[in-house]
Protein backbone atom coordinates (compact mmCIF):
# COMPACT_ATOMS: atom_id res chain seq x y z
CA UNK A 1 0.00 0.00 0.00
CA UNK A 2 1.51 3.15 -1.12
CA UNK A 3 0.44 6.67 -0.01
CA UNK A 4 -1.20 8.61 -2.17
CA UNK A 5 0.75 11.80 -2.83
CA UNK A 6 -0.65 14.94 -2.78
CA UNK A 7 1.14 18.62 -3.78
CA UNK A 8 -0.64 22.05 -3.66
CA UNK A 9 0.44 24.46 -6.45
CA UNK A 10 -1.33 26.33 -9.34
CA UNK A 11 1.81 26.63 -11.63
CA UNK A 12 1.76 24.12 -14.83
CA UNK A 13 5.18 23.67 -14.92
CA UNK A 14 5.27 22.92 -11.33
CA UNK A 15 2.49 20.21 -11.87
CA UNK A 16 4.07 18.92 -14.38
CA UNK A 17 7.02 17.94 -12.46
CA UNK A 18 4.97 16.97 -9.70
CA UNK A 19 3.06 14.79 -11.81
CA UNK A 20 6.13 13.16 -13.74
CA UNK A 21 7.66 12.79 -10.26
CA UNK A 22 4.70 10.17 -9.04
CA UNK A 23 2.79 12.76 -6.87
CA UNK A 24 -1.07 10.98 -7.45
CA UNK A 25 -2.66 14.19 -6.42
CA UNK A 26 -2.17 17.77 -7.56
CA UNK A 27 -4.13 20.04 -5.01
CA UNK A 28 -5.65 23.49 -6.25
CA UNK A 29 -6.80 25.72 -2.91
CA UNK A 30 -9.51 27.93 -3.36
CA UNK A 31 -10.58 28.31 0.19
CA UNK A 32 -10.40 32.01 1.31
CA UNK A 33 -13.50 32.33 3.19
CA UNK A 34 -12.41 33.32 7.13
CA UNK A 35 -9.22 31.46 6.48
CA UNK A 36 -7.38 35.04 6.93
CA UNK A 37 -8.90 35.17 10.46
CA UNK A 38 -8.04 31.57 11.66
CA UNK A 39 -4.42 31.34 10.29
CA UNK A 40 -3.61 34.53 9.20
CA UNK A 41 -1.12 35.11 12.18
CA UNK A 42 0.47 32.01 11.73
CA UNK A 43 3.13 30.67 9.38
CA UNK A 44 1.25 28.55 7.01
CA UNK A 45 0.15 29.05 3.73
CA UNK A 46 -3.12 30.99 2.39
CA UNK A 47 -2.48 29.68 -1.40
CA UNK A 48 -4.53 32.22 -3.43
CA UNK A 49 -4.97 30.31 -6.06
CA UNK A 50 -8.00 31.36 -8.72
CA UNK A 51 -10.81 29.21 -9.89
CA UNK A 52 -9.49 29.77 -13.29
CA UNK A 53 -6.58 27.60 -12.30
CA UNK A 54 -8.72 24.61 -11.87
CA UNK A 55 -8.93 24.38 -16.45
CA UNK A 56 -5.39 25.51 -16.69
CA UNK A 57 -3.52 22.53 -14.38
CA UNK A 58 -6.31 20.03 -15.86
CA UNK A 59 -4.77 20.56 -19.11
CA UNK A 60 -1.29 20.01 -18.44
CA UNK A 61 -2.08 16.60 -16.10
CA UNK A 62 -1.54 13.30 -17.72
CA UNK A 63 -1.45 10.61 -15.18
CA UNK A 64 -2.34 12.58 -12.06
CA UNK A 65 -5.56 13.17 -10.37
CA UNK A 66 -6.64 17.20 -10.14
CA UNK A 67 -8.13 17.68 -6.17
CA UNK A 68 -9.95 20.90 -5.59
CA UNK A 69 -10.53 22.47 -2.15
CA UNK A 70 -13.29 24.53 -2.65
CA UNK A 71 -15.00 27.25 0.40
CA UNK A 72 -16.75 26.22 3.57
CA UNK A 73 -20.70 25.82 2.45
CA UNK A 74 -21.74 29.20 1.76
CA UNK A 75 -24.15 31.01 -0.53
CA UNK A 76 -22.27 30.43 -3.51
CA UNK A 77 -21.05 27.32 -2.85
CA UNK A 78 -23.37 25.41 -5.52
CA UNK A 79 -22.19 27.43 -8.24
CA UNK A 80 -18.46 27.01 -7.10
CA UNK A 81 -18.97 23.02 -7.30
CA UNK A 82 -20.33 23.06 -10.22
CA UNK A 83 -17.97 24.99 -12.04
CA UNK A 84 -14.85 23.25 -10.69
CA UNK A 85 -16.34 20.10 -12.04
CA UNK A 86 -17.06 21.43 -15.34
CA UNK A 87 -12.87 22.33 -15.40
CA UNK A 88 -11.72 19.38 -14.61
CA UNK A 89 -11.91 18.67 -11.03
CA UNK A 90 -11.42 14.97 -9.95
CA UNK A 91 -11.99 15.19 -6.66
CA UNK A 92 -13.29 17.76 -4.75
CA UNK A 93 -12.59 18.89 -1.03
CA UNK A 94 -15.21 20.07 1.54
CA UNK A 95 -13.09 22.19 4.47
CA UNK A 96 -14.31 23.39 7.50
CA UNK A 97 -17.61 21.82 8.01
CA UNK A 98 -18.92 21.08 11.65
CA UNK A 99 -22.30 19.39 10.95
CA UNK A 100 -24.08 16.05 9.12
CA UNK A 101 -26.26 19.05 7.08
CA UNK A 102 -23.50 20.65 5.55
CA UNK A 103 -21.74 17.25 4.40
CA UNK A 104 -25.11 16.03 3.04
CA UNK A 105 -25.59 19.72 1.07
CA UNK A 106 -21.98 18.94 -0.28
CA UNK A 107 -22.78 15.15 -1.18
CA UNK A 108 -25.84 16.61 -3.33
CA UNK A 109 -24.08 19.75 -4.73
CA UNK A 110 -20.90 17.24 -6.03
CA UNK A 111 -23.68 14.97 -7.12
CA UNK A 112 -21.54 11.81 -8.17
CA UNK A 113 -19.89 13.74 -11.01
CA UNK A 114 -16.44 13.85 -8.91
CA UNK A 115 -15.48 12.19 -5.95
CA UNK A 116 -16.15 13.45 -2.65
CA UNK A 117 -13.50 14.32 0.06
CA UNK A 118 -14.00 16.17 3.38
CA UNK A 119 -11.37 18.14 5.51
CA UNK A 120 -11.79 17.25 9.04
CA UNK A 121 -10.28 20.07 10.72
CA UNK A 122 -12.70 21.41 13.32
CA UNK A 123 -13.61 20.02 17.33
CA UNK A 124 -17.67 19.55 15.87
CA UNK A 125 -16.90 18.01 13.00
CA UNK A 126 -14.81 15.62 15.46
CA UNK A 127 -17.87 15.28 17.81
CA UNK A 128 -20.87 14.58 14.39
CA UNK A 129 -18.05 12.09 13.25
CA UNK A 130 -20.33 9.39 13.73
CA UNK A 131 -23.78 11.14 12.23
CA UNK A 132 -21.62 12.46 9.45
CA UNK A 133 -20.41 8.78 8.61
CA UNK A 134 -24.01 7.57 7.76
CA UNK A 135 -24.03 9.81 4.61
CA UNK A 136 -23.77 7.83 1.42
CA UNK A 137 -21.32 9.32 -1.12
CA UNK A 138 -17.72 10.04 0.81
CA UNK A 139 -14.83 8.79 -0.99
CA UNK A 140 -12.06 10.15 1.21
CA UNK A 141 -11.32 11.87 4.60
CA UNK A 142 -8.65 13.72 5.26
CA UNK A 143 -7.76 14.94 8.99
CA UNK A 144 -6.52 18.31 9.23
CA UNK A 145 -4.26 18.91 11.74
CA UNK A 146 -3.08 22.26 11.03
CA UNK A 147 -7.10 24.05 12.22
CA UNK A 148 -8.22 20.75 14.19
CA UNK A 149 -5.22 21.52 16.84
CA UNK A 150 -6.56 25.85 16.53
CA UNK A 151 -9.96 24.35 17.01
CA UNK A 152 -8.78 22.71 20.44
CA UNK A 153 -6.09 25.53 21.64
CA UNK A 154 -3.31 23.19 21.07
CA UNK A 155 0.22 24.33 20.37
CA UNK A 156 1.60 21.85 17.87
CA UNK A 157 -0.60 20.01 15.36
CA UNK A 158 0.88 16.90 16.13
CA UNK A 159 -0.61 16.92 19.81
CA UNK A 160 -3.68 15.09 17.96
CA UNK A 161 -1.25 12.42 16.84
CA UNK A 162 0.24 11.93 20.14
CA UNK A 163 -3.61 12.24 22.22
CA UNK A 164 -5.20 9.69 20.14
CA UNK A 165 -7.29 12.14 18.23
CA UNK A 166 -6.07 10.91 15.04
CA UNK A 167 -6.38 7.20 16.15
CA UNK A 168 -9.37 7.03 17.29
CA UNK A 169 -10.81 9.10 13.97
CA UNK A 170 -9.25 6.70 11.97
CA UNK A 171 -10.71 3.42 13.38
CA UNK A 172 -14.13 5.02 13.00
CA UNK A 173 -13.64 5.89 9.49
CA UNK A 174 -11.91 3.08 8.33
CA UNK A 175 -14.71 0.82 10.09
CA UNK A 176 -16.74 2.99 7.53
CA UNK A 177 -14.77 1.65 4.63
CA UNK A 178 -13.51 4.89 3.53
CA UNK A 179 -10.15 5.96 2.69
CA UNK A 180 -8.05 8.48 4.62
CA UNK A 181 -5.28 10.20 5.63
CA UNK A 182 -4.10 12.78 7.69
CA UNK A 183 -1.41 16.01 7.96
CA UNK A 184 1.40 16.96 5.41
CA UNK A 185 4.93 15.29 5.54
CA UNK A 186 8.38 17.15 4.77
CA UNK A 187 11.23 15.10 3.18
CA UNK A 188 12.81 12.28 5.08
CA UNK A 189 14.80 13.56 7.61
CA UNK A 190 13.20 16.86 8.06
CA UNK A 191 10.57 18.63 10.25
CA UNK A 192 9.88 18.83 13.63
CA UNK A 193 8.69 15.86 13.61
CA UNK A 194 10.50 13.52 11.11
CA UNK A 195 8.93 12.29 7.94
CA UNK A 196 9.63 9.08 8.61
CA UNK A 197 8.15 8.87 12.03
CA UNK A 198 4.85 10.30 10.82
CA UNK A 199 5.00 7.30 7.63
CA UNK A 200 5.50 4.73 10.17
CA UNK A 201 2.03 6.30 11.67
CA UNK A 202 0.42 6.33 8.95
CA UNK A 203 1.22 2.66 7.74
CA UNK A 204 0.35 1.50 11.73
CA UNK A 205 -3.21 3.35 11.24
CA UNK A 206 -3.79 2.13 7.83
CA UNK A 207 -3.64 5.82 6.32
CA UNK A 208 -3.89 5.99 2.46
CA UNK A 209 -2.53 9.35 1.86
CA UNK A 210 -0.95 12.41 3.14
CA UNK A 211 -0.26 16.22 1.92
CA UNK A 212 3.70 16.85 0.97
CA UNK A 213 4.22 20.38 2.47
CA UNK A 214 5.14 23.33 1.88
CA UNK A 215 8.89 22.35 2.96
CA UNK A 216 8.91 19.30 1.19
CA UNK A 217 9.76 21.79 -2.00
CA UNK A 218 9.13 25.05 -1.16
CA UNK A 219 8.60 26.33 -4.90
CA UNK A 220 8.29 29.99 -3.83
CA UNK A 221 12.59 29.70 -2.71
CA UNK A 222 13.50 28.90 -6.15
CA UNK A 223 13.30 29.33 -9.59
CA UNK A 224 15.07 26.72 -11.29
CA UNK A 225 13.09 24.17 -12.57
CA UNK A 226 15.80 21.28 -12.87
CA UNK A 227 16.63 21.95 -8.85
CA UNK A 228 12.70 21.64 -8.09
CA UNK A 229 12.70 18.32 -10.34
CA UNK A 230 15.92 17.02 -8.56
CA UNK A 231 13.64 17.80 -5.64
CA UNK A 232 11.09 15.70 -6.02
CA UNK A 233 12.62 12.79 -7.82
CA UNK A 234 15.21 12.59 -4.71
CA UNK A 235 12.31 12.98 -1.70
CA UNK A 236 9.89 11.13 -3.95
CA UNK A 237 12.41 7.96 -4.14
CA UNK A 238 13.29 8.19 -0.84
CA UNK A 239 9.41 8.32 0.84
CA UNK A 240 8.57 4.97 -2.03
CA UNK A 241 11.93 3.41 -0.33
CA UNK A 242 10.86 3.96 3.14
CA UNK A 243 7.55 2.87 2.72
CA UNK A 244 8.89 -0.40 1.14
CA UNK A 245 10.83 -0.78 4.36
CA UNK A 246 8.20 -0.60 6.59
CA UNK A 247 6.11 -3.19 4.72
CA UNK A 248 8.31 -6.06 6.50
CA UNK A 249 8.48 -4.57 9.88
CA UNK A 250 7.22 -6.36 12.68
CA UNK A 251 4.41 -4.97 15.08
CA UNK A 252 6.67 -3.99 17.52
CA UNK A 253 8.31 -1.60 15.45
CA UNK A 254 5.50 0.23 15.31
CA UNK A 255 4.79 0.31 18.83
CA UNK A 256 7.89 1.74 19.67
CA UNK A 257 7.68 3.93 16.68
CA UNK A 258 4.25 5.87 18.47
CA UNK A 259 6.02 5.95 21.97
CA UNK A 260 8.99 7.93 20.17
CA UNK A 261 6.44 10.23 18.33
CA UNK A 262 4.67 10.93 22.26
CA UNK A 263 7.76 11.56 23.04
CA UNK A 264 9.10 13.73 20.71
CA UNK A 265 5.35 15.61 20.83
CA UNK A 266 5.88 16.50 24.42
CA UNK A 267 9.70 17.62 24.17
CA UNK A 268 8.33 20.23 21.11
CA UNK A 269 5.02 21.36 23.19
CA UNK A 270 7.50 22.06 25.73
CA UNK A 271 9.92 24.15 24.12
CA UNK A 272 7.10 25.94 22.34
CA UNK A 273 5.48 26.75 25.69
CA UNK A 274 8.68 28.29 28.04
Amino acid sequence: MALKLMFITNQEKIARLAENSGVDWIFIDLEINGKDARQGHLDTVISRHSIHDVKKIKQVLTNSELLVRVNPIYQGSKNEIDRVIKDGADIVMLPFFKTKEEVELFVNYVNGRAKVCLLCETSEAVENIDSILTIKGIDYIHIGLNDLHLSYNMKFMFELLANGTVEMLCKKIAGKGIQFGFGGIAQLGQGALPAEKIIAEHYRLGSNMVILSRSFCNTNKSNDLNQIKEFFKLGLNEIREYENSLLNKEKCFFERNIEVVKEKVMEIVYTITK
